[in-house]
């Protein structure tokens, strides 16, 4: 499915990314008075990759009714090692620029998207510096390495706009929003479960500081309230930063694709019932099952191997995750010594972990079910030692 998806995204962008219009760069001052420059936000839909919203820049001409759209949001699947790069935190994205706001427009709103525009209150000067600055970003700096929370598709658009205006940006404070990033994150996840529980895998303790109002613009949304609610103050003049804020395509009904039908939370429930009977079983028969030692070992083990490779990753908050105790790769280590009967440390290591484990959580708030999960090898670790004595 992502496949399919970044190839349609690169056809996309073939389709939309013009070149342009003679006479654009040559804009003078009094041009400016014909151009609108606007901050536009999609609202998310329904596919995983588009859960979290976008944000591009919009400039309007309207003496000529000529559009032009800037997306920091644009990669290529199709370079060398691309998931490997991906997984590393090495993705880069790029700046793209579409004259066909239409059609832009329509490829949000076939989902059902909300479409909005905030048009900038600019001076001429401010529009002119603000124009030549993304032209000067994608023809010199139209490359850049891509970070989920500090460096993406809406905070590029921010910056930019902040570098360009004369005086300083001052955005109202939010006292009753103060959300970390997981919980920023669950907002936008909330109906899609597996989603939900994937980002909950790879993020670590990071991801449960609470967010500065700043940080919190990683959000599309919260970038476009924040703007709703920001004045420029320069010396003794202060002005508000949106002009007019106007809605070019309203929400619709969205399509829902099916999800995978079992929950996360039902899974590992499920884990831990098989556990449970497994137990009571050996229990009374004094004996211990290693076959499914085997099966936890390798369920653990083997996604514990991804969590240790992102701890070497450049994406933000994937270090220092808790749950490599009970996702633990050296399980993989100790799991022939298992399979062969043979007398181990492993379950004692076992032990010593998932401990460290229940006492992180205090911090780190875990995916879904994994508190089942380490129950489920804690169960392991009673009966060996029931057995051993």
């Amino acid at each position: 499915m992502k496949e399919r998806f970044f190839r349609s995204l690169c056809v996309l962008a073939a389709m939309l990314c013009v070149s342009l219009p003679a006479g654009a760069q040559s804009y003078t001052i009094e041009d400016m008075d014909s151009i609108e420059i606007g901050l536009v936000t999609c609202s998310p839909h329904d596919e995983v990759y588009s859960l979290y919203g976008h944000s591009a820049l919009h400039v309007h001409d309207l003496r000529t009714d000529s559009h032009l759209v800037y997306n920091y949001g644009v990669f290529d699947f199709r370079k060398p090692h691309f998931v490997w790069r991906f997984i590393m935190g090495k993705t880069d994205y790029c700046l793209e620029r579409y004259s066909a706001f239409d059609r832009w427009v329509k490829s949000y709103t076939k989902w059902g998207c909300l479409v909005e525009e905030q048009i900038l209150n600019l001076s001429n000067t401010e529009k002119l510096r603000l124009f030549q600055a993304l032209e000067e970003n994608l023809k010199r700096y139209p490359v850049y390495r891509y970070n989920y929370f500090f460096d993406n598709c809406s905070t590029r658009p921010r910056n930019i706009v902040e570098r360009s205006l004369d005086g300083k940006v001052n955005y109202a404070a939010r006292p009753d929003y103060n959300p970390t990033f997981r919980e920023m994150i669950h907002a936008c996840t909330k109906d899609h479960p597996w989603a939900t529980f994937g980002n909950d895998l790879l993020l670590g303790l990071r991801a449960d500081i609470k967010a500065t109002q700043r940080e919190q613009e990683f959000l599309p949304a919260n970038l476009c309230y924040d703007f709703d609610h920001a004045t420029v103050v320069r010396e003794d003049e202060t002005r508000p930063l949106v002009l007019r804020h106007v809605v070019i395509a309203p929400l619709s009904q969205q399509p829902i694709s099916g999800g995978f039908p079992i929950s996360p939370l039902a899974c590992t429930l499920f884990i831990l019932g098989v556990s449970i009977c497994i137990f009571v079983m050996e229990w009374r028969r004094k004996r211990t099952m290693v076959w499914w030692d085997a099966v936890l070992m390798l369920l653990t083990g083997l996604p514990g191997l991804l969590l240790l490779l992102m701890f070497f990753s450049e994406h933000p908050a994937t270090s220092t995750n808790l749950q490599i105790l009970v996702l633990n790769p050296v399980a993989l280590f100790f799991l022939p010594a298992v399979i062969r009967h043979r007398r181990t440390r492993w379950f004692t290591i076992s032990l010593c972990c998932l401990i460290a484990f229940f006492i992180g959580g205090i911090w780190q708030d875990y995916a879904t079910g994994m508190e089942f999960v380490a129950l489920s090898l804690l169960l392991r670790y009673w009966i060996h030692r029931r057995h051993d004595k």
